[in-house]
C-alpha cells in the first residue's frame, strides 16, 4: 500500500532553516508529482510547494516564495523540502502528498495520499 513518511520537524528560531525529507514506498515514485501542504489548527490547509514528477516543474505558495525550495530524488523516492529564512507564521504541521498525475498541482482534489505530518515550530 502507499505511504509517506515525513522526517525533519522540529523547533526553529526565526530566520532559521529545516529540511523535511518524505520517503514514499507503495507506488513507482517517479511517475507522480508531490506536494508539501501545511495545517495549522483552525486554518485551512495551505498548498506550500509541490514537483512535477521529473523534477522539471514546481510551484509555491506566495508566502514561501524566495524561502522554500522543493525537490525529490527519485532513487531514493524522497521529495525534501528545504526551509529557509523561517518565520513564526511557518509554524505547522507539514504533511506530503502525492499526486494524481505526473504534472501536480496544489489543492486536494489533485492528491490522494497523505502522510501522517511533521510539526515545524518557529518561536525564540
Amino acid at each position: 500500500q502507499v505511504r509517506l513518511v515525513e522526517s525533519g520537524g522540529g523547533l526553529a528560531q526565526p530566520g532559521g532553516s529545516l529540511r523535511l525529507s518524505c520517503v514514499a514506498s507503495g507506488f513507482t515514485f517517479n511517475e507522480y508529482g508531490m506536494s508539501w501542504a501545511r495545517q495549522t489548527s483552525g486554518k485551512e490547509l495551505e498548498w506550500v510547494a509541490g514537483i512535477h514528477d521529473d523534477g522539471s516543474g514546481t510551484y509555491y505558495a506566495d508566502s514561501v516564495k524566495g524561502r522554500f525550495t522543493v525537490s525529490r530524488d527519485n532513487v531514493k523516492n524522497t521529495v525534501y523540502l528545504q526551509m529557509n529564512s523561517l518565520k513564526p507564521e511557518d509554524t505547522a504541521v507539514y504533511i506530503c502528498a502525492k499526486g494524481l498525475l505526473a504534472d501536480v498541482r496544489p489543492g486536494r482534489e489533485e492528491h490522494d495520499y497523505w502522510g501522517q505530518g511533521t510539526q515545524v515550530t518557529v518561536s525564540s
